[in-house]
């Protein structure tokens, strides 16, 4: 699943849909699930205003809710009866890997694994917003895709609770999460540098 629903507030306009590379954002978020995704296909969770476009990447368009974890509970509705497991990317990291989706989706294969996390560590000095520094090698920051045992992603957002991603609401129900190396390139386009800076990546890795 892609999650793309995001209305672009801070960014301006819908970054998801915004140039890059000779596609858009979203045509390379969904790309990189494309092959995990296997015969289940891939749900892109888009704005309400976007869901019936034809020129959009995925096998099924889903309008998304008023939040992310709202669309990400819509998505869920449109997978497969059959899906056992699920990725969960934003649309806003153009630039996962292969290598970087296959690690994901490996490590969700091991038995008994019901939810997988991409980290790399903290490179900033990190303060504490009432004064101080905090040890930064005491957190990792996060990344998509995520993946998950499916009925423990349902049992997450069962409750209708709000997230800036899915492994906190695991977190919430106290299952364990596992963690895997992710990637410094996988950026989040956040501000539209962001643009600019993710089109040099891709150039770079072309050349």
């Amino acid at each position: 699943m892609v999650v793309a629903g995001g209305s672009g507030r801070r960014f301006g306009c819908l970054k998801q849909l915004q140039p890059l590379g000779g596609k858009r954002v979203l045509d390379w978020s969904v790309a990189a699930v494309s092959a995990a995704a296997g015969n289940c296909g891939v749900v892109v969770v888009v704005p309400e205003a976007e869901s019936t476009r034809s020129d959009l990447p995925g096998n099924v368009l889903v309008a998304g809710g008023s939040t992310r974890s709202g669309s990400v509970r819509r998505g869920l509705d449109a997978l497969p009866a059959t899906a056992s497991h699920v990725l969960i990317h934003d649309a806003a990291r153009p630039l996962a890997s292969q290598l970087l989706v296959n690690r994901v989706a490996l490590a969700l294969a091991e038995p008994g694994v019901l939810a997988v996390v991409p980290v790399v560590p903290v490179t900033d000095t990190i303060r504490s917003v009432d004064g101080g520094a905090v040890d930064r090698t005491r957190f990792v920051a996060v990344q998509t895709p995520q993946g998950f045992e499916i009925e423990t992603l349902r049992a997450a957002h069962a409750a209708g609770a709000e997230a800036t991603d899915d492994a906190s609401l695991v977190d919430a129900l106290g299952r364990p999460v596992v963690h895997v190396d992710g990637d410094p390139q996988n950026l989040k386009i956040t501000e539209p540098s962001d643009l600019i800076l993710a089109e040099g990546l891709l150039m770079e890795g072309m050349g």
